[in-house]
């Protein structure tokens, strides 16, 4: 069973860059078997999808975040990773990770990051 851990700073400053990794054991980054993706849901809303790595490398954004999200992985370490740049304190979120194959999902157990000055 694929399980996946996010870490990464719990607060952000206005204006810098969010920056998480998933950390996968469990299955292979690279294998062709999963889908590599970052969700977030912000207070009091809905999960959002950002954007998704596949076993290629090649990636996918959402159309709304597309201009300040970066997703890589590292097949070494079996990571990926986030970047979103420029944040507000409305990127204020749970950020997932998760792992979707054509028969199954696994999530990692999220972590909060605030944006605040």
């Amino acid at each position: 069973q694929v399980q996946l851990q996010e870490s990464g700073p719990d607060l952000v400053k206005p204006s810098q860059t969010l920056s998480l990794t998933c950390t996968v054991s469990g299955g292979s980054i690279a294998t062709r078997l999963y889908a590599w993706s970052w969700i977030r849901q912000p207070p009091g809303k809905g999960l959002e999808w950002m954007g998704v790595i596949g076993s290629d490398g090649t990636t996918y954004y959402s159309p709304s975040l597309e201009s300040r999200t970066s997703i890589s992985r590292d097949t070494s370490k079996n990571q990926f990773s986030l970047q979103l740049s420029s944040v507000t304190p409305e990127d204020t979120a749970v950020y997932y990770c998760k792992a979707t194959s054509t028969s199954s999902s696994y999530w990692g157990q999220g972590t909060q990051v605030t944006v605040s000055s």
